[in-house]
């Protein structure tokens, strides 16, 4: 840049007056000092005429995207000290972009079950993520604590909703949904579905698929049987109703212990893990006691909380 300037110059000194030069001299220098000053707007290009300026939206974008990954770290590292957990807890990876197709588990299928094309009963997701999924039933218990610490820490969870429990504060689950919730079905009265009619199973199934439908805007496809107990009839029901899948679990956790259907008593990546809305009434502590539990235990494992819905 300075040899350009430098033969400019002695180009211009053979026609501009001597005062003239001075001028000149002086506006070069400053050309140059502004030149090295744009180190505080680098990243602005200069348009062509009647263009407007152009920003660098790539890098301002991912350095964004990396202030507000910073502060949902930290605001997540607040949350855990906050609700006395041993550590944070491990953010899940995204969701496959190929979904794992979901069979029914060895020994759970019904007659027919293929060849009708019933929903498929299962108690893990087929991946290699080290993540589980946690699934709450029922809907007895409504504590705003739970939802503000599940909010807080960003730990995502599905949920299986009876009508008869939930009618009473619609409310609740409302607030629920609107945090990225999936509110499904398990039946109106939460009856043990096994062994009872075909049409009697239906209008369970079916009702709240209604219920859910009015109340909360969606007709969910999964469904999860009461006790974990069904027959061919409530298969047939759930297929009839709209539901594609029906899981169940491999772990349950409670306030103060955990159960385990494999003898091993160990989590496996994909394992779907049941609890229930429950409080001091039903449990040895309340929610948050169970979410602690929980949480304290899949993380020291290594696993992180995955979004059911992500995988199917």
């Amino acid at each position: 840049m300075r040899a350009v300037v430098q033969n400019d110059k002695s180009r211009a000194v053979g026609r501009v007056p001597a005062g003239a030069r001075i001028v000149l001299a002086v506006l070069v220098l400053a050309a140059i000092a502004s030149g090295c000053a744009m180190g505080d707007d680098s990243d602005r290009v200069t348009p062509a005429g009647g263009q407007q300026p152009l920003d660098a939206p790539p890098a301002r974008a991912l350095d964004s995207y990396a202030t507000k990954l910073r502060a949902a770290h930290a605001a997540r590292v607040a949350a855990a000290r906050r609700f006395g957990l041993r550590k944070v807890p491990l953010s899940a990876p995204p969701p496959p972009a190929h979904k794992p197709r979901i069979r029914t588990r060895k020994g759970f299928e019904v007659e027919d079950h293929r060849e009708l094309g019933l929903p498929p009963v299962f108690t893990r997701i087929p991946t290699r993520d080290k993540v589980v999924f946690l699934t709450i039933d029922d809907g007895a218990e409504k504590d705003p604590a739970f939802l503000r610490m599940m909010s807080e820490l960003d730990v995502p969870y599905t949920a299986f909703l009876s009508g008869y429990l939930v009618k009473d504060d619609t409310r609740y689950f409302r607030k629920m949904q609107s945090r990225g919730v999936v509110l499904n079905n398990h039946t109106l009265y939460h009856p043990n579905l096994r062994g009872m009619s075909y049409q009697a199973q239906k209008r369970e199934i079916c009702g709240m698929q209604r219920y859910l439908e009015r109340r909360f805007g969606t007709r969910p496809v999964l469904f999860r049987p009461p006790y974990g107990s069904y027959d061919r009839a409530t298969l047939r029901a759930a297929k009839t109703c709209g539901i594609v899948y029906a899981p169940l679990w491999n772990e349950e956790v409670f306030a103060d212990h955990w159960e385990y259907r494999e003898a091993d008593r160990k989590l496996r990546p994909g394992d779907i893990v049941l609890t229930h809305f429950r409080g001091r009434d039903q449990w040895k502590g309340t929610m948050a006691d169970m979410v602690r539990r929980f949480l304290n235990n899949v993380t020291a494992q290594g696993y992180a909380v995955g979004r059911l819905e992500d995988y199917l």
